[in-house]
């Protein structure tokens, strides 16, 4: 079935069906960080062969993500397990795999965000950001640093100048990024494009003075609500680093206020 992609997102993620549980897609090397394809990226990925599977559950509600090997552009093969299918949600398998070698393995619930109850209760805040004309682009980095992470490159990103201390060698210490985050082609965000986000800003071991990258072992995520049009506020932080890994909270929200997606992910701590 052929369809129209117009964004560049959805162009690096597009996948081509294979059979009823196959996919196959080209890994774009547009979006890689430290030598390897994104995590988050490759979640953008898995999450539209799982779109593919049922109509009816177009959306990822949670998906836990094991990375068990470095992706490298070009192609990749994906395979889909079915593991129950309900009224208003289905439970899959995913893996993608290169070369015959396996890279990612995940599970997910798949539903509808937009049929979802408008109710709210919770006591989680935004970050207090300034508005995006008052913090730093990340476009303003180093070349190297653009070498380093060309996937930096695909989005706008803006750093709250309260926690980007660590781009001048002024580490706070605290564990904490904040900032904001739209697509490089002002696209609006939708479901798939949260997913990328939520493994796009450097990571938060930066703000404590450890700059190297720290490949990701586990991520899992969670979308709440079908995002409204416009920026995305995160709020990314770390509490625990203890025998050689830490982890990595993410919350995303969008230009309603809302809480639109939430991650955490366990990463290797990266060695000076």
């Amino acid at each position: 079935m052929s369809q129209t992609i117009t964004s560049e997102f959805a162009r690096a993620t597009a996948v081509e069906r294979l059979s009823d549980t196959t996919f196959t897609a080209e890994l774009d090397g547009k979006w890689k960080v430290g030598g390897a394809i994104n995590g988050g990226y490759l979640l953008g990925i898995a999450g539209r062969a799982l779109r593919a599977l049922n109509p009816a559950t177009p959306d990822p509600l949670v998906i836990s993500t094991f990375y068990l090997g470095p992706s490298t552009e070009g192609p990749t093969d994906i395979t889909t397990r079915i593991l129950r299918e309900g009224r208003s949600t289905a439970n899959f398998g995913i893996d993608l795999s290169q070369n015959g070698a396996p890279t990612i393995s995940a599970m997910a619930t798949m539903g509808n965000l937009g049929g979802l109850p408008d109710d709210v209760a919770t006591t989680a805040e935004p970050p207090h950001l300034p508005p995006p004309e008052e913090c730093i682009s990340v476009a303003e980095a180093s070349d190297d640093f653009h070498q380093a992470a060309p996937l930096i490159d695909r989005f706008d990103m803006r750093l709250d100048p309260a926690t980007a201390g660590f781009a001048v060698g002024k580490p706070s210490g605290r564990g904490l990024l904040q900032g904001w985050i739209r697509l490089i082609d002002d696209t609006d965000p939708d479901p798939l494009s949260l997913l990328t986000f939520l493994d796009a800003f450097p990571p938060v071991m930066f703000d404590l003075g450890r700059f190297n990258w720290a490949p990701t072992m586990e991520l899992t995520a969670h979308l709440r609500a079908l995002p409204a049009p416009g920026w995305i506020s995160a709020r990314i932080s770390t509490r625990n680093i203890a025998g050689g890994m830490f982890e990595e909270d993410c919350d995303l929200w969008d230009s309603a206020g809302r809480l639109v997606a939430q991650s955490r992910q366990l990463a290797r701590q990266p060695r000076d």
